[in-house]
């Protein structure tokens, strides 16, 4: 009445039968306490109710009576059941230690951009932690788990299996498709620290200069464009970038003085298992 009518206060509350003191009234009671630990026992058994939470109220000996914990029970819309959060397992943190050979560990990661329209798209990275080499590098613009394994059997029917693969807790890593396929190719997941990026250090390095010289440096019109640029990327890194690691080499360099062969060696093998060869 008093918004859309204009009237006073004081004639307002004497349509209505109200008192002007309980128009002006505001309650002194702090239910911070209750809410905090409502939340906490939602967050603890978010599938129990009212009189659950209710009940261990009272085993702790808080004095609220039942009348004010429902009423806040209710304006936190508890009845609703909140959704629970996924639980990760505990990841063991493990010091970054550098291979001796080449497919001992791969690390693999994510990036994300947008193209020119606003539409985002994802980088799947992979590399080899004994030479920094980018074995992958694949825009696209959705990037299922499915297509994570799929990109995986491409390199290694050409480069081999490695023994280890360091991620994060990306969900296409802890997905039922990716660790599938590792158990069955008898490839170790090195998981690093939820929110420890620097525990993957060798590829957070090559995004880095990867978002550097290409995501920065590009507006991007389509995902194809994206691709023909990243390949030309990966191409000239693996075969010119000096690391301040390798002793100023570049990851194929470092390769053919320490790994004499590697390359054509790895190349025959799979050949040799291949239609094709024994086609001549």
């Amino acid at each position: 009445m008093i918004e859309e009518r204009d009237v006073s206060t004081q004639r307002a509350c004497k349509i209505v039968g109200l008192t002007r003191s309980m128009w002006y009234y505001q309650s002194k009671k702090d239910d911070s306490e209750i809410i905090d630990k409502l939340n906490d026992l939602a967050e603890e058994h978010p599938h129990r109710g009212f009189d659950s939470y209710f009940g261990r109220i009272r085993a702790e000996g808080l004095p609220w009576n039942r009348k004010r914990v429902l009423r806040i029970y209710r304006m936190m819309k508890l009845k609703m059941r909140r959704k629970r959060k996924k639980r990760l397992p505990s990841r063991i943190k493990e010091s970054l230690v550098l291979p001796q050979a080449m497919n001992e560990t791969w690390s693999m990661d994510f990036m994300c951009d947008t193209l020119e329209s606003g539409r985002r798209f994802r980088i799947l990275n992979v590399i080899d932690d004994y030479n920094r080499e980018a074995l992958i590098v694949r825009p696209q613009s959705i990037f299922p788990a499915e297509h994570v394994v799929n990109a995986l059997n491409d390199l290694v029917f050409y480069r081999g299996k490695p023994g280890q693969i360091r991620v994060d807790n990306g969900p296409e890593f802890v997905s039922q498709a990716f660790m599938s396929w590792c158990n069955e190719n008898d490839i170790k997941i090195k998981f690093i620290q939820p929110g420890k990026p620097v525990q993957n250090a060798f590829i957070e390095r090559f995004n880095r200069l990867y978002r550097e010289d290409v995501l920065d440096a590009y507006i991007f019109s389509d995902i194809e464009q994206v691709k023909i640029i990243s390949e030309k990327w990966q191409e000239d890194y693996n075969e010119n970038h000096p690391h301040g690691s390798l002793k100023g080499m570049s990851p194929r360099q470092y390769v053919r003085l320490n790994q004499e062969g590697f390359y054509d060696n790895r190349i025959v093998q799979e050949l040799s298992k291949s239609s094709l060869f024994e086609k001549g």
